[in-house]
């Protein structure tokens, strides 16, 4: 692909790495709207030949590419803004980074979704993270949006317009309730008194994860696979009372999924689903007056 002049709407976390990559693959970021004291820091660290402009400056000087990185519900306004100012040009390429919208969202302008799936801290790292990823992608020009995405060392994974919303929830549940589920563990740990939750959790949560992107539910392990009531329900009772919902709710779903799988026999599970059902009855139940505070 010959060299695009490229801006970018939204120096965050995603859209300043986006722009340092496409530069590092060699095209030109010349401007980039940020408004934040931390947007123009990173905007200043990771395009620092780009011009910090208005967005509408921004999407003028766009000759080929305008990326747009802001968040999902801000992205509508954000074009349609630039439509109604005249900014945007006939034959320049849209591109926003939403995993929710597809091109729905960009109206009648020419444009795709490019939507990387990776987690972005806004640091220099995020870089050496982004070759071999997948981007869900919706355009009506793919030969186009691959060579867009090979540029930036990734793979197309072609996503239909009406499917967008389902796709990014499976990301947000995956990657973003993992995030949570760490740290619930770590919490707990914590509360055993364990002083480097991380040391313990690392290997373990390492070696859980390859099993279970490798093997699915038959890399389930631990007392709600077996059907190990009494020790759930010892659990229930002595964890931190803030953690309980989630495990509540996370044991459910991993007993569903374990008799599914044929890990876990209807038999064995009843005891273990009664400790479930008993425990989110007690935390739902109303208190009677003059019970104990």
């Amino acid at each position: 692909m010959n060299a695009l002049t490229v801006g970018v709407i939204g120096a965050g976390r995603v859209g300043a790495v986006l722009g340092a990559a496409l530069n590092a693959a060699g095209h030109r970021v010349v401007a980039a709207a940020a408004v934040s004291t931390a947007s123009r820091e990173r905007a200043a660290r990771l395009l620092p030949d780009a011009a910090i402009r208005p967005a509408d400056e921004v999407a003028r000087a766009a000759v080929d590419l305008l990326l747009i990185a802001v968040p999902d519900d801000a992205l509508r306004g954000v074009v349609a803004g630039l439509a109604g100012t005249g900014a945007l040009r006939p034959h320049q390429i849209v591109a926003h980074t939403s995993g929710a919208h597809g091109l729905d969202v960009l109206g009648p302008v020419r444009g795709m979704a490019l939507h990387p799936a990776m987690t972005f801290t806004g640091a220099d790292t995020d870089l050496a993270r982004l070759p071999g990823i997948a981007w869900g992608v919706t355009t009506r020009d793919r030969a186009l949006a691959t060579r867009l995405v090979a540029d930036l060392g990734g793979v197309p994974e072609w996503i239909a317009e009406e499917a967008r919303p389902v796709y990014h929830a499976a990301l947000a549940h995956g990657a973003n309730h993992l995030v949570t589920l760490v740290n619930e563990a770590a919490d707990v740990l914590r509360a055993a008194g364990v002083a480097q939750p991380g040391r313990v959790l690392a290997p373990l949560l390492t070696a859980a994860l390859d099993n279970a992107l490798r093997m699915g539910d038959a890399a389930l392990t631990g007392p709600v696979s077996r059907g190990d009531a009494g020790t759930v329900a010892k659990h229930l009772d002595r964890m931190p009372a803030e953690a309980v919902p989630a495990y509540l709710s996370l044991a459910r779903r991993t007993a569903d999924r374990a008799v599914a799988a044929g890990r876990l026999r209807p038999h064995d599970a009843a005891a273990l689903l009664d400790v479930l059902s008993r425990a989110a009855t007690d935390r739902t139940a109303p208190r009677t007056v003059g019970s104990a505070a």
